[in-house]
């Protein structure tokens, strides 16, 4: 939070810097994920058929795998043969019941899934695969000899990311999985990153006593207010992802400034003004973190233009900036600290009306997030 002498505290991670975190936790996924856990199941049929040679279609060492589902015997075995001839390792199943549990011991790296199957078929396997955070970035090739418009349209809804028409041609197949393959190798490596950034945020906030579940009160206020101001479904998650990201440059500044009792002096402000520019620079590498950039590194800007870091004025400064940055210190005056109480609702708004007549806020912005903030009081009351 800035403005009001109520400064918001957030923590180090003491004894840690940020690439050895970032080591630290890429090598306990690494090792989860190559795990390889046996199925005890009858119906898995035929486990894994073995290629020569230590590469695959540029795979170097870690060959990928590929799940092939079909309750027909004749269909299943030809997709198994073509991708073993490949070099593949493919693993069978002849149902749809067993592709869950299946998918969460085997991790593979794609799944070729017949639609018509008894029980329980393709499209439902398909749904429930992607519904679930852990497998959701794992591609699904429908094999089906269904070519009708209806049953893509049902495939797609679902979230199927291919379709292959049987009998299915042997190079279509072979460069469909290489392709879907490679891009799911990329996006792992992505959430990963994501996901690593995350647990650094977490990190910081967990270890101040002061903040309470701030970061999780800011996602809260972020997807509320911006469904509120009608944004679109990404600024809603880019105002969400900032809840947790805005201060991760705080990972950056010295334990004895960020952990220090009673007022910072000029020079500590100095240092501590520096944590949104850390921060810029740790999510850059990330093209899913140009929405958020600015939320870290804007939210400390005023309306005047007496803000940190760039001195922005006006509409200058990014919007998302100027939305996140009304949450997060309603958030911060409406929580019990050590060195103050809980400030109710109608006193929060009242000091930040101050600051807006100072020229600190956006004094539309502001009309806006006290109205947004009465009318979700009423609504709670209700």
């Amino acid at each position: 939070m800035q403005g009001s002498n109520h400064a918001v505290g957030s923590e180090n991670t003491e004894g840690y810097s940020l690439k050895e975190l970032m080591l630290e936790d890429s090598q306990a996924v690494s090792s989860w994920i190559k795990a390889d856990v046996n199925c005890g199941d009858n119906s898995l049929l035929s486990g894994t058929l073995q290629a020569k040679g230590s590469k695959v279609n540029g795979f170097d060492l870690d060959r990928p795998k590929v799940l092939v589902v079909d309750d027909h015997a004749t269909s299943r075995m030809t997709a198994v043969s073509l991708l073993g001839i490949e070099g593949y390792e493919v693993i069978e199943a002849d149902s749809g019941s067993i592709v869950i549990r299946l998918v969460t011991q085997k991790q593979p790296d794609l799944i070729l899934l017949d639609v018509m199957m008894p029980g329980m078929d393709g499209f439902e396997v398909c749904q429930l695969l992607k519904q679930d955070e852990q497998t959701r970035l794992i591609p699904v090739i429908f094999l089906t000899a269904l070519n009708d418009r209806r049953s893509r349209i049902r495939g797609i809804e679902v979230g199927a990311d291919d379709f292959l028409t049987k009998p299915f041609d042997r190079v279509e197949l072979a460069a469909r999985v290489k392709s879907l393959v490679r891009q799911k190798r990329l996006n792992e490596d992505l959430d990963h990153a994501e996901q690593v950034l995350f647990s650094i945020a977490m990190s910081i906030e967990s270890r101040d006593p002061n903040t309470g579940n701030h970061c999780e009160r800011l996602v809260k206020w972020g997807q509320v207010f911006g469904e509120y101001l009608n944004l679109s479904r990404y600024q809603i998650r880019d105002l969400r992802w900032g809840g947790y990201l805005h201060d991760i440059g705080k990972v950056g500044i010295p334990d004895a400034v960020l952990l220090k009792k009673g007022k910072l002096s000029p020079e500590d402000w100095q240092i501590m003004r520096q944590h949104v520019l850390i921060g810029e620079k740790i999510c850059q590498p990330l093209r899913s973190m140009r929405g958020v950039i600015p939320i870290i590194r804007h939210h400390h800007e005023r309306w005047d233009g007496s803000g940190y870091p760039d001195g922005l004025k006006g509409d200058d400064i990014p919007y998302l900036a100027q939305v996140f940055q009304l949450i997060d210190i309603y958030d911060a005056l409406t929580s019990e600290r050590p060195y103050k109480e809980a400030f109710t609702s109608a006193e929060a708004l009242s000091l930040m009306q101050e600051e807006t007549d100072s020229g600190w806020r956006n004094p539309k912005l502001m009309q806006q997030f006290a109205e947004f903030i009465r009318s979700y009081q009423e609504k709670e009351r209700e």
